[in-house]
């Protein structure tokens, strides 16, 4: 087993859900980054998605959006993000890391030497947004072989075969959106969700994690209570983006945020 599948199975062991908080790689700089995922594990984080900046990222809000631009123009490259990850390796072996970005710039590195360069950094799953699994193929053979899980993103008007045939190329975790919009997005309707995420599981053999919509400790505890992961990134991306020239204020919000939501999330039963 990998880091991914280890992580929930010991969560389950515990009645746990995993806590699954994003952040774009290079926002405001690689260092910060850096800093910032020892900060998040030490608050709760259970498994960590790093965000692969790029120029067009369609399925993201403006907060998200913003935060692409600024690690662009910071200089963030793909090869940069998983050397980043190296050395976050160094000190932490053991939290599970998924990259989450869009198509182009693996396939501008070359799937093979992404996989292989991925694998040997510690990286653990990737998330390419833009992905379809019929178009799969080839990317996600060479993840599996380099011990990778691809990971891939259902919608709420996914059928159910739709949700069938991504399950049968993902492992590691299906990631639900819970909102028929991009990131950031603030409805969330916990109950058609529990409905939802009840009915893919019915389908699936794998864990079922829920974004988009989470942004405080309350809503991470009723997604808690229907999910095996609840995902929080606008929420974290909107404070390095009002927190960035104040270091110390900004690890001290965001560990206070993943801490309240871990919390709140262990009130809640399993689900």
């Amino acid at each position: 087993m990998n880091r991914i599948a280890t992580r929930f199975q010991a969560l389950a062991a515990r009645g746990r859900q995993a806590l699954v908080p994003y952040i774009t790689a290079g926002d405001p700089d690689l260092a910060t980054t850096e800093a910032l995922l020892h900060t998040l594990v030490a608050n709760g984080a259970d498994i960590i998605e790093l965000g692969v900046p790029f120029s067009d990222p369609m399925a993201d809000g403006p907060v998200i959006q913003r935060a692409c631009e600024r690690a662009l123009a910071a200089g963030t490259r793909l090869l940069d993000v998983i050397e980043l990850v190296r050395r976050f390796r160094t000190t932490d072996t053991t939290t599970p890391v998924v990259l989450m970005g869009y198509l182009n710039p693996v396939e501008v590195l070359g799937y093979e030497a992404f996989a292989k360069a991925a694998a040997e950094a510690g990286i653990d799953g990737v998330l390419t947004v833009d992905l379809p699994p019929e178009e799969a193929h080839d990317l996600a053979g060479a993840l599996v072989t380099h011990g990778l899980d691809p990971i891939f993103l259902l919608a709420p008007t996914s059928s159910d075969a739709r949700v069938r045939r991504i399950a049968e190329v993902a492992r590691g975790y299906l990631y639900y959106v819970s909102l028929k919009g991009v990131t950031g997005s603030s409805a969330l309707d916990v109950a058609d969700v529990a409905a939802r995420v009840a009915h893919i599981r019915s389908l699936v053999n794998v864990p079922v994690g829920v974004g988009f919509g989470i942004r405080d400790a309350a809503s991470a505890g009723a997604i808690a209570r229907v999910a095996d992961a609840v995902v929080v990134g606008s929420a974290l991306v909107s404070r390095i983006e009002t927190l960035a020239a104040e270091p110390e204020r900004l690890h001290a919000e965001i560990g206070a945020l993943i801490a309240a939501m871990r919390a709140a999330m262990d009130g809640a039963p399993a689900a």
